[in-house]
């Protein structure tokens, strides 16, 4: 290979911006989501130039790379960031945090200041030199790999390991550190077959190909085949693997009862007979009832995090666990480690070819009540139950919904059933409010479906003005923003467990329909005054491009989420509504 100076093109040379572009396109990758500057530009001329994978302009650097990680949790493809040197690097970083802790493979490329310059005052200098911080030592601890590209001979070696390192398990960010003087300079291309398709899948990785320790195997089936009633709680690894018929014949030979963890409730069937519910802390009660029941826990695709298992640790103490997954559990058990896909195929061919019955179960959804509010909040506010079926009533089956943090996203994860063939995310890696923004959209721009955001007026303010990249690129996603104004988990979190509640966290009322539809005239916005206006709103909203709904909520209601279930239950709950008003309003929503 040979590189020369930008200014001196050579015959058979292209920029390694160009190569670089073409590689991303070689790999299956369709979008590059960013936000351009100086020190990245060239590749952003390159994508363009290109002109086979699409360049996507987010309004901030977090949302880009989440844009990216919704792109890979719904595609299983690598999703791609791009951002330039200083607070554009520096803004990349809570988002690759959440794919990191998340497992979501994401390449992020970086500007940097021109080499020549490094260590000698140039702006938004990170090479380490000169009293400049090192941004590689900034990504390193939240990226799987991480290299400063020094020439442009080394990207030959050191894209293909990114990538691979990004797809290998367990998955996650790589970050390239691109100076803006080796994106320009010019490389000869290397021999190679034809590119691959625009839609190819990630090929499979070294680590995810490994074979199955045979000792782990026998002794995982070993315990499977012993025993009676058996509870699988899965996760997020399983969408991952793409694994979800693997998941249902295992569950179907055993006769199991299925729970899956807050972020993974679309790796099985929510209207199965055997889904048992959400565990842990915004789940239901009657997973630690299946629990207590079986002989066997099996964990599939998870590490049983806190969020999964909170309220579960006695019944995992006294129960024998068994693990399928790329890493080990966070509770103690017999693990067996490797692609979970092929583990599952495994397991399930060493099980006796008649399947089990599935015992009966009390079933995970309560009826629709709302929690604890006032009569005179609920005349002017939304139940988030009574907003959660609207939800549901209207919401395709092909969709991909999007819940993010706080107490809107709690009620989501609890009463909301999965579509049967779309992606349900909860990033609960970090758990950053404002995530789903950007990973809305991410998903709607690279799968064409329509895509559901939900989130409150907290996350809205963080990061919601990300609609107007909707809106520039006409992306099916529809944003549902749950307006209580208020920090409203944080404020019941002062009351029930601090002594009293900070105005701080309290805000006053806030028009956010009308404060977008105006900044916004193309836009299709709703400010719902009821769930059956909700509804209408999201019926209409499942063709075309982007749409806003708003409603209000009260700040007072009790979540379904663990912390809080004392305090709800010590509520009086007589004002609950079994009256005519709030029946009449549940018979609008499901349509009856």
């Amino acid at each position: 290979m040979t590189t020369t100076t930008p200014n001196v093109p050579e015959a058979g040379t292209v920029r390694l911006v160009d190569y670089l572009a073409g590689e991303l396109a070689r790999a299956g990758v369709t979008h590059v989501f960013g936000v351009g500057g100086a020190n990245i530009e060239d590749l952003y001329d390159a994508v363009h130039r290109g002109g086979t994978v699409r360049g996507v302009v987010a309004k901030h650097e977090f949302s880009a790379v989440t844009m990216a990680d919704g792109y890979a949790r719904t595609t299983r493809r690598l999703g791609v960031v791009a951002a330039t040197s200083g607070g554009g690097a520096m803004n990349l970083v809570p988002g690759l945090a959440e794919a990191y802790a998340s497992r979501v493979p994401v390449l992020a490329l970086v500007g940097q200041s021109p080499t020549s310059q490094e260590g000698h005052g140039a702006f938004q200098d990170s090479s380490g030199k000169g009293g400049s911080f090192d941004a590689g030592e900034v990504f390193t601890p939240v990226s799987r790999f991480c290299a400063r590209v020094e020439d442009a001979d080394s990207l030959l070696e050191l894209l293909p390991r990114a990538v691979e390192t990004a797809q290998a398990d367990p998955r996650g960010p790589a970050v390239l550190l691109l100076p803006k003087d080796v994106q320009q300079a010019r490389i000869r291309l290397p021999s190679r077959g034809p590119a691959s398709a625009p839609d190819a899948p990630m090929p499979a990785s070294a680590a995810s190909a490994a074979r199955l320790d045979s000792a782990a195997l026998t002794a995982v089936s070993k315990v499977l085949r012993g025993a009676g009633r058996i509870l699988i709680i899965a996760g997020e690894n399983v969408a991952a693997a793409d694994a979800q018929a693997e998941l249902a014949e295992l569950a179907r030979r055993l006769g199991a009862w299925v729970a899956v963890t807050p972020d993974a409730k679309d790796v099985f069937d929510n209207r199965d007979p055997r889904f048992a519910g959400v565990a842990g802390v915004m789940g239901h009660a009657n997973v630690e009832d299946c629990l207590r029941r079986a002989d066997v826990c099996l964990l599939v695709g998870t590490r049983l995090p806190l969020l999964a298992r909170g309220g579960l640790d006695r019944a995992l103490a006294a129960t024998e666990v068994v693990c399928l997954g790329p890493e080990p559990p966070f509770v103690s058990g017999t693990a067996l480690g490797g692609d979970l896909r092929n583990a599952l195929r495994a397991v399930t061919g060493r099980l006796p070819p008649r399947p089990h019955a599935c015992p009966q179960h009390s079933g995970p959804l309560p009826a629709p009540m709302p929690g604890p509010v006032s009569p005179a909040a609920r005349r002017r506010t939304v139940p988030y139950t009574h907003a959660v079926a609207a939800v549901e009533a209207a919401l395709p089956q092909d969709a991909h919904v999007f819940v993010d943090a706080g107490n809107a996203g709690a009620s989501a994860v609890h009463l909301l059933p999965a579509p049967r063939h779309g992606r349900f995310v909860v990033a609960v890696g970090m758990g950053g409010m404002g995530y789903t923004f950007g990973a809305g959209i991410g998903a709607a721009l690279a799968t064409g479906r329509r895509t559901y955001v939900l989130a409150g007026d907290g996350a809205f303010f963080m990061h919601g003005m990300e609609v107007h990249t909707a809106v520039e690129y006409a992306a099916p996603v529809t944003f549902v923003i749950f307006n209580n104004n208020a920090h409203a988990m944080c404020a019941l979190r002062e009351e029930f467990l601090q002594g009293g509640i900070r105005s701080d966290d309290l805000f006053g009322r806030t028009d956010i329909a009308a404060g977008v539809a105006a900044a916004f005239p193309s836009l299709n916005v709703t400010g719902a005054e009821n769930a059956a206006q909700l509804r209408e709103a999201l019926l209409r909203s499942n063709t075309g491009g982007p749409a806003f709904v708003v409603l209000d909520c009260d700040p007072e209601e009790i979540p379904p989420f663990l912390p809080f279930q004392p305090f709800a239950e010590a509520t009086d709950s007589t004002e609950h509504p079994n009256s005519k008003e709030n029946s009449d309003e549940r018979r609008v929503v499901h349509g009856g």
